[in-house]
């Protein structure tokens, strides 16, 4: 039996999600990365761009660590939802370059704080504001996730691509018109309920 490393094991699930979200660009072009597919516009380059500011805002400045450069689309006078979407001026790399970054601070402020430190949430309400390290990396993980799976639905949306990561797909096998089959068997159980 391997014994639990409980830094290293939500280290490996926070790396797992982040992963996730950034298999979920490649082989698309910059339109497709951009492109909105969900009446709130959701896509996956907004999402990856939203990740970043999740991690800079918990790994950060909830425990008093500054970034030490201005992101203008997680700044308090930034355009409502400004960080869920790349503007034509940025580019993919300016993203990716930035997740990058902000992952980095992140994973320092992990490594050099114990999972008991003790941080403040400036944006929660004042009664739930005060926080542990271990608390921030489950509910960061938590988040991301969540975040994962929205690309995994907007990546189907662009071109059909789907699975859990590269090498590891996690879907059972089938051919388009296998998938097209199953798709009509759950839409005529969907009328027969309704």
């Amino acid at each position: 039996m391997t014994l639990s490393q409980p830094k290293a094991d939500l280290q490996r699930y926070l790396q797992s999600a982040r992963d996730a979200l950034l298999w979920k660009l490649e082989g698309l072009s910059e339109y497709d990365v951009r492109r909105p597919l969900t009446p709130t516009g959701t896509n996956i380059l907004g999402l990856v761009k939203h990740a970043a500011g999740v991690e800079l805002g918990y790994f950060g400045d909830t425990f008093g660590r500054p970034f030490g450069e201005v992101v203008p689309a997680f700044e308090d006078d930034a355009e409502a939802n400004q960080d869920m979407w790349a503007t034509a001026d940025e580019s993919r790399a300016d993203i990716l370059a930035l997740h990058r970054r902000v992952t980095e601070h992140a994973d320092a402020t992990i490594a050099e704080l114990p999972l008991d430190a003790v941080g403040r949430v400036p944006w929660w309400p004042d009664d739930r504001s005060r926080v542990t390290l271990h608390q921030i990396l489950v509910h960061v993980i938590s988040d991301l996730q969540r975040h994962a799976g929205h690309t995994d639905i907007v990546r189907e949306l662009v071109d059909g691509a789907v699975g859990l990561r590269s090498g590891n797909e996690n879907m059972p096998p089938g051919d388009r018109a296998w998938w097209e089959g199953y798709r009509q068997r759950l839409e005529q159980a969907a009328r027969d309920a309704g």
